[in-house]
């Protein structure tokens, strides 16, 4: 609001995010703590208008006992409190930074009323201005200090095992390899990996997910994460500092300093409105002294300096978004700026990947069909063999399923289609129907896929072996969140490597009514033009396999972030947790803050579109439009933090999702291309 406003931010290098002491925060522009004053009194600004008022009510009275005097005085000690808040900035800003903004129009406002006998006027000016500005400083550190006590969720110490003995260290003091001793109801200090015991893991406070999480030996333990169970050891794997905890603060802290179109487009009104409110108001002041008395002309172009300030429109979207982007991290989702808020907040169409999106990522073998002699044994034998040296998702599930991998040479994976490789010298491939012939198997497959597994080959030599079924079942929500997603009024579309088959029943038990399958991840990039129908689209899948399309849509959104690089530095929104839910609850949250910017701008437009004329013409006078002026900017203020409340989803008032039975799929297939990877379950 002050001089801060509208010239060119000074940029400043980010400091590291500590965890020992997350009192000892940044300071924003305007030189105030990100933590900012715990109670509204606490705020300076607030302070300096609470004794200018003081000062101006005693001078009132005493003014009407008949000391006018006295009470001018009082008036103009008033003045020079109110305007403590402000102008020392703004000319700090003048002569160093050589920065003109709205403190400026305020101070030459202030100084002009004073020389012209106005001073209850200038008080009033400074008083009102003040509020106006502690409010905005008081409402940005609340919803700052919202994300940064997420750093409340470390423990002040930490139980580590060192040399046989248990010792208690500050998080700082962690260093990589040591050993944590985490009992039920306590909290870790940083990332690690389990090494002894199993325990529930209660992660609702960081990814706003309500249930438990099994974990035990080998699993991930991220800071903040509370101990529901069993007393573990957990292995430190990154640094207090360097923790999930503190990257995904870290993140949120610069995505609330990020500006979107909105927020843009008010910069571009408001950095050439101040120079050329200056400018009007000495025309006024110019031409009106030619034609009429010159001190009234002079008082109109102090008050079209008031009238014409843009301070609301210059903080009306940065401050909704920093309250709109700290309050979805508070609800497990990274929404990485402004711009990703506001592209958000348009969306009309969402393309979901299957594996991991729409489905646990959980898979696990269900079936497995042999050929001749072949044994189930040895059709596993094979298959992990070749699996043991993928990433794929189905390897975890083939490799689970058996004891026996023997050695596997030359393993080379055909994207699209699967991975060949040799066991004691004999060729072996595993993959898709259609790479490697099903032969008598067809039917069986068939009938598997309609049941919704995905089906891998394997064949020695020139030989069959058999095949194997494997199925991640479809998240228990998901059919919630079609529904939801519908209820919005956003058209939803899975795009998948899998099977048309496998495809299509999982999209009938979720109720999705498009259906793209057997893609390349290029593809999926490729086809989301299409689907966009004009409107703009949200591509949701896990970071890594779909990058591609993550980066093409209009919104990427990495779901189960919580942790990973690649997913939070690939999309623009990052669901940290594996609960589809918090899909349609971001999204509505985000088209309630788009809804609350434009009201905020169209309000400052008005406001200032309506009182310069008035102010211009003599009809309203200095006081009234400090007043009006100053009462809008808190309006836009308090509307700005309504942007920081959850937003409900609207009720149903549509007909329910289309049955299985009349459900019309659009399968778009290529039967010639297949999933990244081993097999087709992309």
């Amino acid at each position: 609001m002050a001089d801060e406003c509208c010239g060119p931010q000074e940029t400043r290098p980010k400091s590291t995010t500590t965890l020992s002491a997350p009192e000892a925060g940044d300071h924003d522009d305007h030189g105030h703590d990100d933590h900012g004053p715990q109670q509204w009194w606490q705020v300076r600004e607030l302070q300096l208008a609470a004794v200018a008022a003081v000062l101006l009510g005693i001078g009132w009275w005493v003014s009407s006992t008949g000391a006018e005097r006295v009470g001018s005085g009082l008036a103009l000690a008033s003045a020079v409190v109110g305007a403590a808040s402000f102008v020392p900035g703004t000319l700090r800003n003048l002569l160093r930074r050589r920065r003109v903004g709205v403190g400026t129009l305020m101070t030459i406002a202030a100084i002009g009323a004073v020389a012209l006998g106005q001073i209850t006027e200038a008080a009033m000016l400074g008083v009102l201005f003040s509020i106006a500005e502690g409010l905005e400083h008081y409402a940005i550190a609340r919803t700052r200090r919202g994300l940064r006590a997420l750093l409340g969720l470390v423990p002040p110490t930490a139980s580590v095992l060192r040399d046989g003995v248990e010792v208690q260290v500050a998080p700082d003091e962690l260093v990589l390899g040591d050993r944590m001793v985490l009992r039920p109801g306590e909290r870790a200090a940083t990332d690690g990996v389990i090494r002894t015991g199993h325990t529930n893991l209660d992660l609702s406070a960081i990814t706003g997910e309500s249930v438990p999480v099994e974990a035990g030996p080998g699993d991930t333990v991220h800071a903040g994460a509370i101990n529901g169970g069993g007393a573990i050891e957990v292995e430190v794997t990154a640094r207090a500092s360097d923790s999930s905890l503190a990257r995904i603060v870290h993140i949120v802290e610069e995505a609330q300093d990020r500006k979107g179109g909105g927020q843009r487009l008010a910069d571009r009104i408001a950095r050439p409105l101040v120079p050329a409110i200056i400018v009007l108001a000495a025309l006024i002041a110019g031409v009106g002294a030619l034609v009429g008395d010159p001190l009234v002309w002079l008082e109109r172009a102090l008050v079209v300096l008031v009238a014409a300030s843009p301070c609301a429109l210059a903080i009306s979207i940065p401050l909704t978004v920093v309250a709109a982007v700290g309050a979805a991290s508070r609800q497990g989702a990274l929404v990485k700026g402004g711009a990703a808020l506001e592209e958000l907040g348009r969306i009309g169409t969402v393309a979901l990947d299957k594996t991991g999106t729409l489905t646990r990522n959980a898979p696990r073998v269900v079936d497995v069909l042999t050929t001749g002699e072949a044994t189930r044994e040895q059709v596993l034998a094979a298959a992990a063999a070749l699996e043991s040296r993928s990433e794929h998702p189905l390897a975890r599930a083939i490799l689970a399923s058996t004891d026996t991998v023997p050695p596997a040479a030359d393993v080379t994976a055909v994207p699209g289609h699967g991975l060949t490789g040799s066991i004691d010298g004999t060729p072996v491939r595993l993959g898709k129907p259609g790479w490697i012939t099903p032969g008598p198997l067809v039917g069986e497959i068939e009938r598997l896929q309609q049941a919704g597994a995905t089906v891998v080959l394997v064949e020695q030599g020139d030989t069959l072996l058999g095949a194997i079924a494997v199925r991640d079942e479809l998240r228990t929500e998901a059919p919630e969140v079609i529904g939801s997603l519908r209820r919005l009024g956003i058209d939803t579309a899975m795009l998948t490597g899998d099977n048309t088959r496998t495809a299509t029943a999982l999209a009938t038990q979720a109720g999705i009514a498009t259906v793209h399958a057997e893609l390349l991840p290029e593809d999926k990039a490729a086809l989301l033009d299409s689907l966009r129908n004009g409107r703009k689209i949200a591509m949701v899948g896990d970071g890594v396999n779909d990058a591609p399309a993550l980066a093409t849509a209009d919104v990427g959104i990495a779901m189960g972030a919580m942790g990973t690089d690649v997913a939070i530095e690939t999309a623009d929104v990052a669901l940290m947790g594996e609960d589809l839910r918090h899909l349609p609850q971001v999204l509505a949250h985000a088209r309630h803050a788009r809804r609350v910017m434009l009201q905020n701008v169209g309000l400052s437009l008005a406001i200032i579109g309506v009182l310069i004329p008035l102010a211009a013409f003599g009809v309203l006078g200095l006081a009234t439009v400090v007043f009006v002026h100053e009462a809008a900017e808190v309006l836009v203020i308090l509307n700005a933090i309504r942007a920081a409340k959850s937003t409900p989803l609207p009720e149903v008032t549509t007909a329910p999702p289309p049955t299985p039975q009349t459900l019309n799929l659009t399968i778009v297939g290529a039967p010639k291309q297949g999933g990244s990877g081993c097999c087709d379950a992309c």
